[in-house]
């Protein structure tokens, strides 16, 4: 296991498990056929994409502050999984509402448990081939929060081409160090856009990151204050734990769909960072095109060579102040 050291909090690590991985609907199977949502398909190799996720936090975490966020929907394929699990480390959704509530609702079980916690975050659908090289650069995230470093360290990717279904990255091309500050966060854009972002040097994000739990909690006061106080009076709340339930379910059945990356960072450019991730096979799975490339590649074929690229030019005026 990695260790890495924390002199403010406990180092915790959150697996989001909670998706729908809808765009590889019928091609994600379990092992007796049945459709599912990918993290509970071993699509890869013989494990699940959860269980492998979980592995990957557990290099890095100690296990007893890890912490899964599932769906009750999927409760028929997680329940078995996390058996073993501890059972204050699995916190349970009423409903998929969009990744914005899908972390929100788990930091705040930490903040509950360790209000100084610095936090790393895994989703359970992404596929290293080189867990070491990956690793080894969240520790470094981690790491850096050591610093006087109030910002939330995202782990960017190297792109082989203008992907428009992923979020992009765009640091200061003048800045020096690692990690960088951002100057745009872009979820998503045009086929153009991020053709001009993969020539100017701009990353993929992984949704892979490292942050102190106060700078996290300090966007969603920013940018989604209503969720933030409204949820924060079910979880933290002292109330009999069937009365938090209904609580809970009550608040999700009213809650609209919400992006962590669209409705919570883009825009918090000054509260980011980004960390260039070294070549390690990394995707997101989130395509059947990407899988197909995923397994062609773990089979030895070709890749695609990455984008010619060019001098980043300036984005945006400067932000200050820059990096202690």
């Amino acid at each position: 296991m990695i260790r890495a050291t924390s002199e403010r909090g406990e180092i915790w690590g959150l697996v989001l498990a909670a998706g729908e991985g809808s765009r590889l609907h019928g091609l994600a199977r379990r092992a007796d056929g049945r459709v599912a949502p990918k993290q509970f398909c071993a699509l890869v190799d013989e494990r699940t994409l959860l269980a492998t996720t979980l592995e990957r936090a557990a290099r890095l975490v100690a296990r007893r502050r890890i912490v899964v966020v599932v769906a009750e929907e999927h409760r028929r394929y997680w329940e078995s999984e996390l058996a073993d699990w501890p059972r204050e480390n699995v916190v349970v959704q009423p409903a998929n509402r969009g990744t914005a509530a899908g972390l929100l609702l788990p930091l705040l079980h930490i903040a509950g448990r360790d209000p100084d916690a610095r936090v790393a975050i895994f989703p359970s659908d992404h596929h290293v081939a080189d867990e070491s090289v990956f690793l080894a650069s969240v520790a470094e995230a981690l790491s850096a929060l050591e610093r006087p470093l109030d910002r939330i360290v995202l782990l960017g990717i190297e792109p082989d081409r203008a992907d428009t279904g992923l979020g992009w990255i765009a640091p200061w091309p003048d800045a020096i160090g690692a990690p960088r500050p951002v100057a745009r966060f872009v979820e998503k854009p045009a086929v153009d856009e991020a053709r001009e972002l993969a020539a100017a040097g701009a990353l993929w994000n992984s949704f892979v990151l490292a942050a102190r739990l106060d700078a996290l909690l300090a966007v969603y006061v920013r940018q989604q204050p209503e969720l933030l106080d409204r949820m924060t009076d079910v979880v933290l709340a002292r109330r009999p734990e069937r009365d938090r339930e209904r609580a809970l379910a009550a608040l999700y059945a009213a809650l609209p769909a919400r992006d962590f990356s669209r409705h919570v960072l883009a825009g918090n450019e000054d509260a980011l960072a980004v960390l260039a991730v070294p070549p390690c096979g990394w995707s997101d799975l989130g395509t059947p095109e990407r899988l197909a490339e995923c397994l062609l590649a773990r089979a030895g074929g070709p890749r695609t060579p990455p984008p010619q690229r060019r001098r980043p030019t300036a984005l945006r005026p400067a932000l200050e102040p820059a990096f202690a």
